[in-house]
């Protein structure tokens, strides 16, 4: 045997051998070629549901960033190479958002993230980009107590909305009893324990405090509205808080309507619906109620009158709508690609020692800064609702706000920071100088 296999390995190449090992040259040839054009191009994931109960909201941001990546590869792109694309459609599924995360960071070797909307589908990811060293833009509203060193957070803490927007309806509205009405997860769960501990703080009695909670999807809201009536009948100003998310605003407000509750009434303040939720569907019973936020596609800037033509021309429709988390996308696009450009290198690591103290405009007018909590500075809108689905800005903060990780109003989060710079910790403990371990 060992005769034979000396004779096979000494032996002259047979014609058909010449050919194997010719077709073995050109596959590696192609080989090269193809991890060659995949060097030249810097893979970008969109990790946002575009089917599912929050496709209504999701749809849009995933649109936003290949309009970005777009823009940017008119610019020449990042270190001189094209940005790519790479969309999944987690469907709404909060399981799914983590096999699809690693999906884009093994399989499809993207640079960074862009995603999630619901905080139990960024929980769901945390665990994926600690272990595989990778990041997240994470564009919406959220609950904060939380400061991973993976995650860069460009919408809302509860102090740059949820606080906001309840001292906005005491001062102005002369509230004193209040609806606190959600989504059943962990976003409206533990912002309403922020707001109810607030308002307690604030001398509001516990019997002037009504928690609702109802699940992804919910219909049928015929006793849950007049249940709310009813607490607004006992002779105090009342107004709704709504952390209510995805396609179940429609038929909540619709029942708002139906039982003619109005906004002088009752109010109705919502973290969770901005100009994309109101487009297509009737605002009659809107009209009047309010929404928080960071951004409205009616404040008037040169940046943002620009940024709506150019998203109107590239999604070539005049009536397509701008939002909060659009912008929220916008801010963290722009600062990624400033610091990768400063470290000149898409490495993880480089990249999220290079993004705290990245500033970026905002669309609203001045200047947004990464803060070594992975939380971004804000100004703070307060709306009303048109009868063309626009909003009529009514309040907004005299400077950018920076947001919180932990909450103030928390016993167990009050002491806490988040510092990956100095401290290098998510929950650093200002009492006892202490890191609590992870960022959760």
């Amino acid at each position: 045997m060992l005769t034979r296999l000396t004779q096979e390995l000494t032996a002259p190449f047979s014609r058909r051998r010449w050919l194997a090992a010719a077709a073995g040259l050109a596959l590696g040839v192609a080989g090269f070629n193809s991890a060659k054009a995949a060097d030249d191009t810097i893979k970008i994931g969109v990790l946002h549901s575009l089917s599912g109960t929050m496709a209504i909201s999701e749809t849009t941001l995933k649109d936003t960033i290949l309009f970005l990546i777009d823009e940017q590869n008119k610019k020449g792109g990042v270190l001189g190479k094209k940005l790519e694309a790479v969309v999944v459609d987690p469907a709404s599924n909060w399981p799914l958002f983590a096999e699809k995360a690693r999906e884009l960071i093994t399989k499809n070797k993207v640079a960074v993230v862009f995603g999630c909307w619901t905080s139990v589908s960024r929980k769901s990811v945390l665990p994926v980009f600690k272990e595989l060293n990778s990041i997240l833009f994470y564009p919406v509203q959220y609950e904060g107590e939380e400061s991973e060193r993976n995650v860069f957070y460009t919408g809302a803490a509860p102090n740059q909305q949820a606080i906001p927007a309840v001292d906005y309806l005491m001062k102005e509205e002369k509230v004193k009893r209040w609806v606190l009405a959600g989504t059943d997860y962990v976003y409206p769960r533990t912002t309403n324990k922020i707001l109810e501990a607030y308002l307690k703080s604030k001398g509001v009695a516990q019997d002037d405090i009504m928690i609702n909670y109802t699940p992804f999807g919910h219909s049928d809201w015929q006793t849950i509205v007049a249940d709310i009536k009813k607490f607004g009948s006992a002779g105090k100003k009342t107004a709704v808080v709504s952390t209510i998310n995805g396609d179940a605003n429609v038929p909540f407000y619709k029942e708002l309507g139906n039982q003619g509750i109005k906004a002088k009434d009752i109010p109705v303040v919502a973290f969770s619906v901005g100009e994309e939720e109101l487009a297509g569907i009737d605002t009659k019973p809107l009209v009047g109620h309010l929404a928080a936020w960071n951004y409205f596609e009616s404040i008037k800037t040169p940046a943002n009158e620009k940024f709506i033509k150019d998203w109107q021309a590239y999604t070539k429709n005049p009536k397509r709508v701008t939002n909060d988390p659009m912008e929220a996308h916008v801010i963290g696009f722009n600062m990624w690609v400033k610091a990768v450009e400063k470290v000149k290198s898409t490495d993880a690591d480089k990249v999220i020692d290079a993004l705290p103290g990245t500033e970026a405009p905002n669309l609203t007018g001045g200047v947004s800064k990464m803060l070594p909590n992975h939380h971004i500075t804000k100004p703070v809108f307060i709306g009303e609702i048109k009868g063309d689905g626009q909003f009529s800005v009514v309040y907004k903060t005299k400077d950018l706000v920076p947001g919180d990780a932990w909450s103030k109003e928390l016993e167990g989060s009050k002491d806490l920071i988040g510092d990956w710079v100095g401290k290098k910790c998510g929950n650093f403990n200002t009492k006892t100088n202490k890191c609590l371990g992870s960022g959760t």
